[in-house]
Parts: structure tokens; sequence; C-alpha cells
């Protein structure tokens, strides 16, 4: 097994396409390129149909843009990414003095990541931590270890993680980060819907994501509802090429939620309800 998965490699080889851009780029990741080594870009030539490359871009920009908010208007200081993979928020976003960044990932991708940032010369913009940690064990002791205070407001990032899950498995962690959150906390994510998993346009990326052992198992048509069902209320849901989610850069138009048989993402801003 590779210490860096193939997901977080062709993550970081379509933020490198964005980034380079000749124009119009929605964010700059300069790191990009070295961590989508060694097979980033050969995975996404292999998957890269369709809307791939601008999902990616749409997403991180989102990602980007409800961080800065999120922190803003509540005050929030202690930050988890859950399964950071390649991400680099931490190096190339400002954040508001007194900032923690969490990164929760397995030992080998954090080992290798710390290397190839050191090497490219990366200083982090917020104080940094990280966490060796396996999500599917108990991992809130290490998060705890590295000093997240649960009895204060945490903003997770939870970035391209729940359509591996079993709606199971993506009903608990929720769940998990709801039982380490203190009112106020607030959760940034990404789903897909079950449509999208079903629909005969995607068989072939969705075979490919499964032939290299990283299938996508869930999703849902109503992020409102499951989100609430694991106590988590809401406040934004948005489809890509929607204002504020890559409006006129998505290639498809965006159909009415009300019409059925849609393949849909989900780019979701939600507040725990401790319920």
């Amino acid at each position: 097994m590779e210490a860096v998965s193939y997901t977080a490699q062709w993550t970081a080889a379509a933020r490198a396409v964005e980034t380079e851009r000749e124009s119009g780029a929605l964010f700059e990741d300069p790191f990009a390129r070295a961590l989508a080594a060694p097979r980033g870009f050969e995975l996404l030539e292999e998957y890269g149909g369709g809307g791939l490359l601008p999902f990616i871009a749409i997403r991180t920009r989102f990602y980007d843009d409800a961080a800065r908010a999120v922190l803003a208007e509540t005050g929030i200081r202690q930050v988890v990414s859950v399964a950071t993979g390649m991400d680099t928020r931490a190096f190339r976003l400002d954040w508001p003095e007194g900032t923690v960044l969490y990164e929760v990932d397995h030992g080998g991708l954090i080992q290798e990541k710390r290397a190839r940032l050191a090497r490219l010369g990366a200083s982090a913009r917020a104080e940094r931590r990280e966490v060796s940690a396996d999500l599917a064990t108990d991992w809130l002791p290490a998060l705890a270890h590295a000093g997240h205070d649960p009895n204060l407001p945490t903003l997770w990032l939870a970035e391209g993680l729940f359509f591996f899950l079993t709606e199971e498995q993506a009903g608990g962690l929720l769940n998990t980060l709801a039982a380490a959150s203190a009112p106020g906390s607030r959760l940034v994510t990404d789903m897909v819907s079950r449509q999208l998993l079903r629909s005969p346009f995607n068989q072939s990326f969705l075979a490919a994501l499964k032939k290299d052992g990283t299938p996508w198992r869930f999703g849902t048509d109503e992020p409102e509802e499951f989100l609430a069902a694991n106590r988590w209320k809401t406040y934004e849901v948005r489809e890509p090429g929607e204002p504020g989610a890559g409006e006129g850069r998505w290639p498809y138009e965006v159909q009415p939620r009300a019409r059925r048989g849609v393949s849909r993402s989900w780019l979701i801003g939600a507040e725990v309800t401790g319920a």
C-alpha cells in the first residue's frame, strides 16, 4: 500500500491543473504538482472525463471560502481537517491569529506530506498539528492528545470523504464529529446524490475507482434530511454551478432541485444541533 492514497494523488493533480490555468483560476496551490506524485496525473487522465476537473476546482474554492467565512463570522479558532490527504490550506490561506489547524490522516501519508512540503520550503500560516490516526477506529483520543478541546467550538472540514463510506459509516462519522463538538461548531463537507452512483453516464468512472480499490459507496438525494438525522443542521446546500459554488465554471446546466433522477453533487455547510 502506498503512503499516499490514489485519491490524494489525483485530487492534488486536479488542483495543480486549476492552479496552472492561463487565467481565471479559482485558487492557487503552488504545492499541488509536487504533492500529486507519483501517479496523480496518470490517474487523473484515467478518471478525468466529464466534470471531474471543474468539480475539484469548484469544491476546493467552496471550502476555502466557507472556512474563511465561518472563522470570520463565529470567532472559531480550532479547525480539524478530517482525512486531510494532500490538502494545503494550512500553507496557502491566511488564517486569523490564534487559529490551530489539526490535520488528521494515517501516519504514512502525514510523514510523506511533511517531507515533501519541507523540500518545497513551505511554511504553515496557522499553528498546524498533525494527528496520525486510523479513521476506521476510535480516533478522537489521538485528536484530543494533539490538543483539540471539545469544549470549544470547532470547524470540521471533511472534503471528498463521505462517498467512500457506507451509509452506516457516514452516519457514524457525523455522530462522531457531533460528539466532539461544542455548541456553535460547524461542518463543511460534500456528498453526492444516490442517483449519481446509479447513472449509466458515471459507470466507467466509478468502475475505474473500484478497480483501484477506492469505490464510491454512499450517496443521498436528501442531504438536509441525512445530516439532520445525524445531529447536524444544514445552513447551506449548493450544487456546482450555482452562485457561490463556481457559477460560470460548471460545464452543465444546474437542474431544478424538484427534478428527480438527476446526478448531483452537494456542497454543504452545517451546524451541530447537539440532539
